[in-house]
C-alpha cells in the first residue's frame, strides 16, 4: 500500500485529461473569473474541483484507485467547506484566510501519510517511506509547474509564428480563460504522470536536492551558533529594542534551520554524508529550533501583553506552539539518544508523531469549532473594563472589522455599558462602511462648517463623516446644493483643494453619487468650440478643481437660500 508508484504509460493522459476537465468546470462554475468568485457556493465547488482531482491524481495507481479516490472525496469535500466558509461568511468570523490556510497544512501532511500507507499501519510505518514520499511530492509538484509555465511559453511562440501568416486562432485560445484552466490542468497533469513514472529519475532528483540543499546548512549552523552567543550575552532585550518583526524572522530562521537539518539527516543514517562537518551542523541546527522558538513565544508574548489578543496574534501563538514542540521534541531526541548515539533516529520518529499529530491540530482548528474573534473580543473587553487600556486608547476598529460578527456584537455591548465616552465611540465605530485608519473623531471634534448653518444638516454631515471616516480630517465645509426626489439633501463636501458630493438623509449614512458620463469620439462625430457658463465653489475668491454643474443629478428645485 505504501510503495513507490509503478511504471504506468497510461497514467500522464489519465491525469492530464482529468486535470484538464477539473480546470474547464473550474472556469465555468467561477462565472468565468476561476477560483476569484465571491459567491460562496461557487467557492466551495471550485476548491472542491482543484484540490479533490489533484489528490487524487498524486494518489491514483494502476492497481489502486478506491482508496485514493476515498481520500480525494474527503480533501474535496473538507476544503470546499472551508472555501465557503472563508467566502460566504467571510463578513461574519475573524481572519477566514487562517482557517483555509489551516487546511491546506492539514492536507499537505495527510497526502504523504496516506500514500505512505499511515492509515493501515498507523506508527509501525516506516520513516523512510514517509520522508520519500513528501520529498518526491515536492519535486513533482515543482517539475509539474515548471512544465506548465515551458507549455505556455511554446504556445505564446507557436501564436506569434502563425500570427505572421495572419492565422491568429492560438491568440484568440490564449485569450480565452477556459482554454487557460483546461490547458495548465492538461499540462500540470502530463507532467504530474510523467514524473511519477520516473521512480529513478524522481529519487536522484531527490537526493540532489538534499545535496544541495545541504551546502546552506554550514553557513546558517554557524550564523545561528553566533547569534545565539551574542544573544546570550547582551541578553534578549535587545531583540525587542532593535524591531518590531522579532517574531516572524526568528520563526523563520527556526523554519530554515529545519528543512536543512532535515536535508543533513534524511531518511537513514545509511543515507547521511560521511562529511563531519554537515553532520556536526545538523547537530547545530537541531538544537537551535528550541532557543528560536522560545525567543519568538516571548516576542509574542511582550506583544499581547501590550496589546491583547486578536484572531490573528492567536494563529500566532499556535504557529509558535507548534515550533516550539518541534524544537523541544527535537532535544529531547537529542538527550535520550546521545549515549547510545541514536539520537539522528529518535529525530526522525519525533518528525513522524509531530507530521501526525499537526495533520490533526490544523484540521481541528480549520473546522468552524473555535471561534478565535469571540475568544479575542472577551479578552479585549476584559481589559478595557478592568483599566488595562484606557477607553481613548481601545482599539475600537478592530472589534468592528477584525474580529467578525462577535467583534461587533461586543461593540454593541460596550454602547450599552453606562459609560457614555465608551458608548459613544463604540457607536462610532459600529456606524463606519469603511474601516477609519486613525482615531475615532467624536461628534464634537469635527472643524466642520455648515452652509447653511442648519442643525440638522450638520448632524447628517457628521453621521456621514463618522460612517466614512476618510471624507473629513481637517477642515471642511459642507454646502447643501438642492434637494432629491426622495427627499435626500444633495451635498459638497469642500476639503483642501476639491470637493465630493453625496446625498444625505436617505438610505446608508450617505452615498456618493456615479460620475457623469464623458462623451466619446466616433466617425463622423461633431467636435466645436463652445463657451459654456458654468457654476463653480469659489475658496478666498479662487475657483476649485472643476465645475459644480458637471457633477450628475440636476438639482431638483431651487438651492436654498445663503
Amino acid at each position: 500500500m505504501g510503495g513507490e508508484p509503478q511504471d504506468w504509460p497510461l497514467r500522464p493522459w489519465l491525469l492530464a485529461a482529468l486535470l484538464g476537465v477539473a480546470g474547464l468546470l473550474i472556469y465555468h462554475i467561477g462565472g468565468g473569473r476561476g477560483p476569484d468568485t465571491r459567491v460562496g457556493w461557487q467557492a466551495a465547488v471550485t476548491a472542491f474541483l482543484f484540490f479533490g482531482p489533484l489528490a487524487f491524481a498524486f494518489t491514483l495507481e494502476r492497481d489502486r484507485c478506491k482508496e485514493p479516490l476515498a481520500f480525494a472525496l474527503v480533501v474535496g469535500l473538507v476544503m470546499a467547506g472551508l472555501a465557503w466558509r472563508a467566502v460566504g461568511q467571510g463578513e461574519s468570523i475573524a481572519d477566514p484566510q487562517y482557517g483555509f490556510l489551516a487546511g491546506l497544512v492539514a492536507t499537505g501532511l495527510a497526502l504523504p501519510l496516506f500514500q505512505a500507507g499511515f492509515h493501515r499501519t498507523r506508527w509501525a510505518t516506516p520513516y523512510r517511506t514517509i520522508h520519500e514520499h513528501v520529498w518526491s511530492d515536492a519535486i513533482c509538484a515543482a517539475g509539474s509547474l515548471a512544465f506548465v509555465g515551458a507549455s505556455w511559453l511554446m504556445l505564446l511562440l507557436l501564436a506569434e509564428l502563425f500570427h505572421l501568416l495572419k492565422i491568429d486562432v492560438l491568440r484568440e485560445l490564449i485569450d480565452d480563460g477556459w482554454f487557460g484552466w483546461s490547458w495548465s490542468g492538461a499540462a500540470f497533469g502530463a507532467a504530474l504522470g510523467v514524473l511519477r513514472n520516473e521512480l529513478g529519475i524522481i529519487g536522484t532528483l531527490r537526493r540532489v536536492a538534499m545535496t544541495v540543499l545541504s551546502l546552506l546548512a554550514v553557513p546558517l549552523a554557524a550564523g545561528l551558533a553566533l547569534f545565539l552567543m551574542a544573544m546570550a550575552i547582551s541578553g534578549p532585550e535587545v531583540l525587542w529594542e532593535a524591531t518590531r518583526s522579532a517574531t516572524p524572522v526568528l520563526l523563520a530562521c527556526a523554519a530554515g534551520a529545519w528543512v536543512l537539518a532535515n536535508a543533513i539527516l534524511r531518511d537513514e543514517d545509511a543515507s547521511m554524508s560521511g562529511n563531519r562537518v554537515l553532520r556536526i551542523a545538523g547537530l547545530v541546527l537541531v538544537l537551535s529550533i528550541l532557543p528560536l522558538t522560545v525567543f519568538a513565544a516571548v516576542s509574542m508574548g511582550t506583544r499581547v501583553a501590550q496589546h491583547g489578543l486578536s484572531p490573528e496574534r492567536l494563529w500566532g501563538v499556535i504557529a509558535i506552539a507548534v515550533a516550539v514542540a518541534y524544537g523541544l521534541a527535537w532535544l529531547v531526541a537529542v538527550v535520550r539518544g546521545w549515549k547510545a548515539g541514536e539520537w539522528r533516529e529518535r529525530v526522525r520518529r519525533a518528525n513522524l508523531h509531530l507530521a501526525v499529530v499537526i495533520c490533526g491540530l490544523a484540521l481541528f482548528l480549520a473546522l468552524p469549532i473555535l471561534d478565535f474573534g469571540a475568544i479575542s473580543a472577551r479578552q479585549q473587553i476584559a481589559r478595557l473594563q478592568t483599566g488595562a487600556v484606557s477607553a481613548d486608547k481601545f482599539d475600537y476598529d478592530a472589534l468592528r472589522w477584525d474580529f467578525g460578527v462577535a467583534g461587533r456584537r461586543a461593540l454593541t455591548r460596550l454602547v450599552g455599558s453606562g459609560n457614555p465616552k465608551v458608548a459613544r465611540l463604540a457607536k462610532s465605530a459600529l456606524a463606519q462602511q469603511r474601516r477609519a485608519y486613525g482615531p475615532i473623531i467624536s461628534p464634537d471634534e469635527y472643524r466642520l462648517r455648515v452652509q447653511p448653518n442648519d442643525p440638522e444638516l450638520r448632524r447628517l454631515a457628521i453621521e456621514y463623516f463618522q460612517a466614512t471616516p476618510i471624507v473629513c480630517f481637517d477642515e471642511c465645509v459642507v454646502i447643501e446644493l438642492g434637494k432629491t426626489s426622495g427627499g435626500g439633501r444633495r451635498v459638497a463636501i469642500v476639503q483642501n483643494i476639491s470637493y465630493h458630493t453625496v446625498v444625505l438623509g436617505i438610505g446608508r449614512p450617505g452615498w456618493r453619487e456615479t460620475k457623469p458620463e464623458l462623451p466619446v469620439l466616433k466617425v463622423g462625430s461633431k467636435v466645436e468650440i463652445r463657451e459654456l457658463t458654468k457654476r463653480f465653489i469659489v475658496v478666498d475668491g479662487k475657483p476649485l478643481d472643476r465645475p459644480l454643474d458637471d457633477e450628475p443629478s440636476p438639482l431638483e428645485g431651487a438651492p436654498p437660500s445663503r
